[in-house]
């Protein structure tokens, strides 16, 4: 997800402040991005598990799709309910291809008054963005926010720091959100994340975004996080990276996101079908709901994404081989380090369907040797989400 080297690399609205703040810059998602500051992706990633982090995600798209049918016409994208989401609620999608591929994972939010807010990912925003307008744009008005950041206030003490600048956030549960005034500056926030956290992720005007962060980093609880330590909070959570663990050549059902597509999507439902590659995920979701997964038809289920942890001190990167003990090759990682909170290395990644029970043990291969590993249950880390 990093640009190419001859790109000049786009810089997100608190550049300068990472740069004053010590931060070591990397390309990313064709941005310069802060991968971490002094202090070091392991105090980082402790630091957020134990009070607040202030993330920039400013590289991510954000649009709005505004008018009556824009619900209907956006269902039509992904095998989510997204008629049924209530005002003022938040939900993940999935936007899929025609073969039931994931384009890209997103957040959307209902604002009611016939308009959706949907972040997207870095990487793929220019791509989505022509995609939704392709396909739904005649529909409801596309409309892009590239004069908007984001930032994200990560941790178990972010509602007490935001609360002091918001009076009333608190109140706020998981995946719900709306327009907030944060020590006089108008932005718009929901409580969600990616790090297993309790947390927000902020909306504001490109223009006001130094202000809020400087705002934020004046709280005693917070300091401010880099993209390493994003990567190894969002693993622990078992949550999915774009372009490491979910793409094009993986469905929903392979990726073991059943649970993002609800009832009245699927087989028998109200809405049931009716967006891309229907066919092929509800075939998958079928044959692993019947047992009947493994069989050589292209719609049925051969592989899934599974939690991994390694039986020795070895870390398991990206890209490593994973095989039986006798040797077959039966998947891959697709993402993995020690894990800083859970101090084990962890990974997740693909196996065959006869490899994916939690308790199996396989072997990673790691500089031409086998390391051992158990197919884990994920999150690796218990999340800690407010419900209410």
């Amino acid at each position: 997800m990093s640009s190419a080297s001859n790109e000049p690399l786009l810089k997100t609205p608190l550049h300068d402040l990472h740069v004053s703040l010590g931060a070591r810059m990397v390309p990313f998602a064709g941005y310069s991005m802060p991968v971490q500051y002094p202090a070091g992706l392991m105090a980082e990633h402790k630091h957020t598990r134990e009070a607040a982090g202030l993330f920039d995600i400013s590289h991510m798209g954000q649009l709005r799709l505004v008018g009556p049918d824009a619900a209907a016409a956006f269902e039509t994208l992904m095998p989510v309910d997204v008629i049924g989401l209530a005002a003022g609620k938040q939900r993940y999608g999935l936007l899929l291809n025609d073969e039931g591929g994931i384009l890209d994972d997103l957040m959307f939010f209902n604002e009611g008054g016939d308009s959706l807010f949907v972040i997207v990912n870095g990487a793929c925003k220019a791509a989505d963005i022509a995609h939704i307008s392709a396909r739904i744009g005649s529909r409801c008005q596309v409309q892009p926010m590239p004069d908007h950041a984001l930032l994200a206030l990560q941790g178990p003490q972010a509602a007490a720091v935001l609360a002091r600048l918001a009076p009333g956030i608190e109140k706020h549960v998981f995946m719900t959100g709306g327009a907030v005034t944060i020590g006089g500056i108008a932005a718009f926030a929901t409580r969600s994340g990616y790090t297993g956290e309790d947390g927000f992720e902020i909306s504001v005007a490109a223009a006001d975004a130094e202000a809020l962060a400087r705002l934020l980093l004046a709280e005693a609880e917070v300091k401010p996080i880099g993209l390493g330590a994003r990567n190894s909070l969002r693993l622990e959570a078992g949550l999915c990276l774009y372009g490491n663990d979910i793409d094009t050549t993986t469905t929903p059902v392979e990726a073991a996101l059943n649970w993002a597509m609800q009832k009245v999507r699927r087989s028998g439902g109200a809405r049931e079908g009716g967006f891309p590659g229907a066919a092929r995920v509800l075939a998958q979701l079928a044959a692993a709901t019947s047992g009947s997964a493994g069989h050589t038809d292209h719609d049925t289920l051969k592989r899934r994404r599974v939690g991994l942890v390694a039986l020795e001190r070895i870390p398991v990167r990206d890209g490593s081989l994973l095989e039986s003990f006798e040797g077959l090759p039966i998947g891959n990682v697709t993402s993995g380090l020690l894990g800083p909170s859970v101090d084990r290395p962890i990974a997740m990644g693909y196996v065959a369907l006869a490899y994916a029970e939690p308790g199996t043990r396989i072997q990673a291969i790691v500089r031409g040797k086998p390391v051992p590993m158990e197919v884990s249950t994920m999150p690796f880390l218990p999340a800690r989400y407010y419900r209410g």
